[in-house]
């Protein structure tokens, strides 16, 4: 049983107004991944945006940058906005916020940004608000659009109706380059440029 939102409702985006849910812009489309980056699925994610000449961000897991650096400079390199997506992919709700801030602050010793998304998207207010203290600068992204790539129920079909049907033009989507991920993912992510490409969105990097 699916325990997620597609479409963030207005209310949460109420309920917790540190994030950024979605940007204000009548043109384009704003898509993002997580988890990365991936040896063989971000090369991917890479080669699929270039065909459709669209930017994206990229919420890096600090340890898979250690991992795999020349897959994080391949984003960099290829005109990508990168953000923080902690060290571990800590769940900020079960995460005392001493050992949260220590996790966040090592992934930023390797991805220099200002962006930052919450793993999960669970995060305390206290925790935000120590976020905005400790980096300069720091906007936390969230989303108006889940893709549910992740979610080994759905079809890849499944997905690729998940974000037709409820992006608009302003939206912030979220894709994941992840293993979990890759069998919707491989399948949506061709078919879901091609839509925008054909709604006349730019698919642009959030520059904030």
């Amino acid at each position: 049983m699916r325990n997620y939102l597609v479409k963030t409702p207005r209310i949460l985006k109420a309920a917790y107004n540190q994030g950024i849910w979605h940007m204000d812009d009548d043109t384009s489309v704003y898509i993002s991944f997580d988890d990365g980056p991936h040896p063989d699925i971000t090369p991917f994610v890479l080669a699929e945006l270039k065909k459709a000449n669209a930017k994206a961000t990229f919420f890096c897991i600090g340890k898979n940058v250690e991992k795999y650096p020349e897959v994080y400079n391949q984003i960099l390199s290829e005109g990508h906005a990168v953000g923080n997506h902690t060290q571990n992919h800590k769940n900020g709700w079960n995460t005392s916020n001493l050992v949260y801030f220590r996790d966040v602050l090592s992934a930023s010793k390797k991805i220099k940004s200002n962006l930052f998304r919450p793993p999960y998207g669970r995060i305390k207010y206290s925790q935000g608000s120590g976020i905005q203290r400790l980096l300069p600068n720091a906007k936390i992204i969230m989303w108006d659009v889940l893709s549910g790539d992740f979610d080994t129920d759905i079809t890849p079909q499944e997905c690729f109706e998940n974000v037709t049907k409820n992006t608009k033009a302003g939206s912030i989507i979220v894709f994941h380059d992840s293993e979990k991920a890759f069998e919707r993912l491989e399948y949506t992510l061709p078919k879901f440029l091609d839509f925008c490409q054909k709604q006349k969105w730019e698919m642009k990097a959030l520059d904030l």
